[in-house]
């Protein structure tokens, strides 16, 4: 495609300010994710997880988002999958939320830990139905033959555990503890604003712009 080099943008629909941002990064995160469900962009709890494996390569992702406070972001999935094994290997990750509507970027990097036990009990009874007994039908990550072993998996588990399945011991939730959190609003003339929140020794947040 030739014309891939010409393709661009101009974005134009809003600014990020020091002096207007929130003095803790979750609260403007807070702000910036209301606003994208407001204008209802496309899966606004959308977000590209990045992890490491053992052989030092990166990989992506996308997973949604199921919760946040001061502590951290968190996300569900199962922990036999690629990600879940790299996590034990390497519990550092990444995060991003791309808006492409509102011209906005969030960054989120920080060390993972599983939630607890009583946390995913709590989120897994919330799901439907058929995405509880799906997470004891996919072994997730696995090369498998067909969709026919799915199929066949998924009765084996609505056979076996009925309307009320268990959480699955090797399904639940991880939450990043953000260390470093980036704000990006698109600006003309690709003179972009970005804003870190970066956390000091002593658990302060230090809010700094950088250069586009």
């Amino acid at each position: 495609m030739d014309d891939l080099a010409s393709l661009r943008k101009s974005y134009e629909r809003a600014e990020l300010d020091e002096t207007a941002s929130a003095p803790e990064p979750w609260q403007q995160f807070s702000t910036w994710l209301n606003e994208a469900i407001t204008a209802q962009v496309p899966e606004p709890n959308a977000m590209t997880l990045a992890t490491v494996g053992a052989n030092g390569r990166p990989s992506t992702r996308i997973v949604l988002i199921k919760g946040f406070d001061p502590r951290g972001v968190v996300w569900y999935t199962n922990y036999d999958s690629r990600k879940g094994q790299e996590l034990a290997l390497h519990p550092f990750a990444a995060l991003q939320f791309h808006w492409v509507e509102l011209e906005r970027v969030v960054r989120i990097e920080g060390r993972v830990e599983k939630v607890s036990d009583e946390e995913s009990d709590a989120y897994f009874k919330s799901r439907p139905l058929d995405s509880r007994l799906g997470a004891w039908a996919s072994p997730q990550s696995q090369v498998i033959s067909s969709r026919a072993v799915l199929v066949a998996n998924a009765a084996k588990a609505a056979a076996q555990h009925g309307l009320h399945p268990s959480r699955p011991p090797h399904w639940g939730g991880y939450r990043l503890l953000p260390e470093q959190w980036e704000f990006w609003q698109g600006r003309k003339s690709r003179l972009h604003d970005r804003l870190r929140y970066r956390l000091e020794d002593g658990g302060q947040w230090v809010r700094e712009r950088l250069a586009p």
